[in-house]
């Protein structure tokens, strides 16, 4: 190889690291937590007794921590990939373009498959809105796909994003943890004030030990979500000013299992996303200098990449399959073969589901709907600057697929 091809290879590897892949892969592991969350709740769990008991229980934070990921890793990948002169309104237009089309699509196949012999306009129209989860009502906020919620919160950082970016690179970099700090301290309070202040009932179905209304205030509302969406756009800031404290990736995810453990032992509301929030905090961060520094990292291969890019469209459909499959598992508990076997099927169903929503909803109207007529392009160089790179990377943190 000569030197000009070498360096060409080097420059297209360091383009590549500057999109965090290794965020990527990671995308698809959260969205896995909330799959096995949601498959082992007592009303979709193929298992019965003990198993079913102990799986329920070990599962039982990970579809809190999962979506706790997410936000934090949205406001972070946002700031890094925050773009020169973009303005408010092309922002937003990349950031519904990408959202919606799956939305509707799982929307309509929740109505057609099994919501909309029972769902009341009051329910169906919120969702549809994206706005079901200003709603403390269990079947508004958890109505029709259930894992939409948390897409009615991303749309509201989305329209707060231009704001609080330009607020947050005013703060002096010295101060930035500081400030990460103090959030950090507010998310941790708020389900002490949730259990103080709100009331215990109606309580939350699925035998969950809190009221309705006090969950919705903890876990739903997007005033109180945007907590985390703030504290990833000040990671970001903190790695971008050269601020990081040099944690390593496997300290973080070393953290982050400890800190899952006493979220399975702490009052209920205290483990949806506080437990875990400090060692989310750091975990990302950690893998994005991991990536720009080309260290090794278990999620940034070929198939982790490629799962984290399906990872939305699995999230968003795993739902639609579970809920429409439990139809079918008639004759209910299963012995321990089977149900696992059950659990396999359904996941690879929502992967290649997941796979053709990305392939066919998410990517052709991002292709053409992202951006204004003017500036549509047929087709994209195969290898950026670095700098560019890191400016055009997406809110999973790696591929175009996301931006």
């Amino acid at each position: 190889m000569t030197v000009k091809a070498a360096e060409r290879d080097a420059e297209a590897r360091r383009a590549r690291l500057s999109r965090l892949p290794s965020l990527t892969g990671m995308r698809f592991i959260a969205a896995l937590m909330v799959f096995f969350f949601h498959v082992s709740l007592p009303d979709f769990t193929p298992f019965g007794g003990d198993f079913a008991d102990d799986a329920e229980w070990l599962f039982s934070k990970g579809g809190w921590v999962g979506v706790s990921f997410f936000f934090i890793l949205s406001g972070f990948v946002l700031t890094w990939s925050a773009r020169p002169g973009d303005t408010p309104r092309r922002f937003m237009r990349r950031r519904l373009v990408k959202l919606y089309p799956n939305h509707v699509v799982t929307f309509a196949l929740s109505m057609v498959l099994f919501a909309g012999a029972t769902a009341t306009w009051k329910q169906w129209l919120p969702n549809i809105l994206l706005v079901h989860t200003w709603i403390p009502d269990y079947n508004t906020f958890f109505g029709i796909n259930p894992p939409s919620w948390s897409l009615a919160c991303e749309v509201v950082f989305y329209l707060c994003f231009p704001v609080l970016h330009r607020w947050i690179k005013k703060i002096d970099p010295a101060h930035l943890w500081g400030w990460a700090a103090g959030l950090a301290a507010i998310v941790m309070l708020i389900p002490a004030f949730s259990y103080a202040v709100l009331p215990s009932d109606p309580p939350m179905p699925n035998g969950f030990p809190v009221g309705v209304k006090q969950a919705w205030f903890v876990y739903l509302l997007p005033p109180v979500r945007m907590l985390e969406f703030a504290i990833g756009i000040i990671m970001a800031r903190i790695v971008l000013t050269d601020r990081w404290i040099n944690v390593k990736m496997v300290h973080a995810l070393g953290l982050l299992i400890v800190g899952y453990a006493v979220a399975l032992n702490v009052p209920w509301l205290y483990g949806l996303n506080a437990v875990c929030l400090i060692p989310i905090a750091l975990l990302i961060p950690a893998a994005a200098v991991a990536d720009v520094k080309d260290q090794p990292s278990p999620f940034r291969g070929k198939v982790m990449t490629w799962l984290g890019e399906v990872s939305f469209a699995f999230y968003l459909i795993h739902g639609v399959v579970i809920i429409y499959g439990t139809k079918f598992l008639h004759g209910k508990p299963y012995g321990l073969a089977a149900g696992l076997g059950l659990w396999a099927a359904c996941a690879v169903i929502s992967l290649i589901l997941g796979h053709l929503l990305f392939k066919y909803v998410e990517m052709p109207m991002m292709k053409h709907w992202s951006k204004p007529r003017g500036e549509r392009r047929d087709a994209r160089p195969a290898a950026v600057p670095a700098a560019r790179a890191a400016e055009e990377a997406t809110p999973v943190g790696a591929t175009r697929s996301r931006d």
